[in-house]
């Protein structure tokens, strides 16, 4: 069997990147950077008032107290957006607004609440710092400075930045279009009657939700009958059309993998992975080269599958880091067995008290690759060595946060 680190490198090799394509800065949140950004200009570009008040010259008022306060001419008003470049001269002050470009001949903002807020004269109230209440130009961004990275996620805080050094469009990776297909006779829509026999299409929902929230874009979510014709119709709809198909179901040795048979020497390798669940997968690229991930069609597997495999490669095909593995740690609140040879994958619910994580199998009882139910009370998923077979209450493991 291959292991878990193989097949995500298998997995990863069949995708790289999607080219950059450019973006008002008013769309590019949940988008990847795909090329710095500069800031044209110093931000903020002038020596700017922090506060509602008055620009002064220091030495003016260096003397002001509650019981001698020192009055001064106003000169003029400055709101912000203000062109106005008034001067102040000795004995004179602006009246200034948060924002406003601190006129020639002032060196420190006297805030509105330390004086008397007179419109005509200021009485002074507080003597100043030096400098006081005044944003200097340049010591947000220096001009040329880089203010964001290719390769950010982009989220409100980022386009911000990018609005205030002037940037109306950004190079950004798109979201990889996706199309989720779920094989099995037995299914069919969500809230659609039932017959024996019959159950809901539970895969492509998990599937299309996933996708959505690791940053893709399901442009086509179907379920299959095991027909092969079927199957190699609607697969030869989105080969080309679409940057990933994701499958689940027919993957394993059974009479009715319809996956397997259509694409079994075309470009897609089955073969079985060492980890529990998830053991059956299959990937490679159809013939006219978009990359297809098959993943076995129990809930809990698919989920599984998509957490290890998939959800790495829409990573890579929007320009992030592809992390090695968990790095989180939680301490096992029960003990549970772990079948010889495979790492595990066990669906927990997180309890955290006095600084502790402690992880508990989600699934009352004999956990399966089926209890879907069982998986929406997870939190995470415990990830037990393939040479450990017997997990004890107490022990240390690693944790995959389950993040949607």
């Amino acid at each position: 069997m291959r292991t878990v680190e193989e097949h995500r490198e298998a997995a990863l090799g069949l995708v790289a990147p999607l080219p950059a394509e450019t973006v008002p800065v008013t769309r590019a949140a949940g988008h990847v950077l795909a090329e710095d950004v500069l800031a044209p200009e110093a931000l903020p570009r002038w020596d700017a008032s922090a506060m509602d008040g008055y620009a002064v010259r220091r030495q003016d008022v260096a003397g002001a107290t509650e019981d001698r306060p020192v009055v001064l001419r106003v000169v003029a008003d400055l709101p912000a957006g203000s062109s106005a470049v008034p001067t102040t001269a000795t004995g004179t002050a602006v009246r200034i607004m948060t924002g406003a470009p601190v006129p020639p001949g002032a060196d420190a903002v006297v805030p509105v609440e330390h004086t008397d807020a007179g419109t005509d004269s200021v009485a002074v109230r507080r003597a100043p710092a030096p400098g006081a209440h005044i944003r200097r130009a340049g010591e947000d961004v220096a001009a040329g400075a880089c203010v964001l990275a290719s390769g950010t996620l982009l989220g409100a805080r980022h386009v911000a930045a990018a609005a205030a050094v002037g940037a109306a469009h950004l190079a950004v990776r798109p979201r990889p279009r996706v199309a989720v297909l779920s094989t099995g006779s037995e299914l069919v829509e969500p809230g659609a009657p039932l017959v024996r026999g019959q159950i809901p299409d539970s895969n492509s929902v998990l599937l299309t939700a996933a996708v959505e929230a690791a940053g893709g874009d399901v442009v086509h979510r179907a379920a299959v009958a095991d027909d092969p014709a079927a199957l190699r119709d609607l697969l030869a709809a989105q080969d080309g059309s679409v940057d990933l198909v994701v499958s689940s179901g027919g993957v394993s040795a059974g009479a009715y993998d319809v996956v397997k048979e259509v694409l079994a020497g075309t470009g897609v390798d089955f073969l079985e992975v060492a980890m529990q669940p998830g053991k059956p997968q299959g990937l490679g690229l159809l013939p006219h080269g978009t990359p297809a991930l098959c993943l076995p069609g129990n809930p809990v597997s698919a989920f599984v599958s998509f957490e290890v495999f998939v959800r790495p490669v829409l990573n890579r095909l929007r320009g992030l880091p592809v992390h090695p593995g968990p790095a989180e740690r939680a301490v096992a609140g029960a003990g549970w067995r772990s079948p010889a040879g495979r790492r595990q994958y066990l669906p927990v619910a997180l309890e955290e008290a006095d600084g502790a994580l402690t992880a508990r199998p989600a699934a009352a009882g004999k956990g399966g690759s089926h209890l879907v139910a069982s998986l929406a009370r997870a939190d995470a998923l415990a990830v037990v060595p393939a040479d450990t077979q017997e997990v004890a209450a107490g022990d240390v493991l690693p944790i995959l946060r389950i993040s949607g």
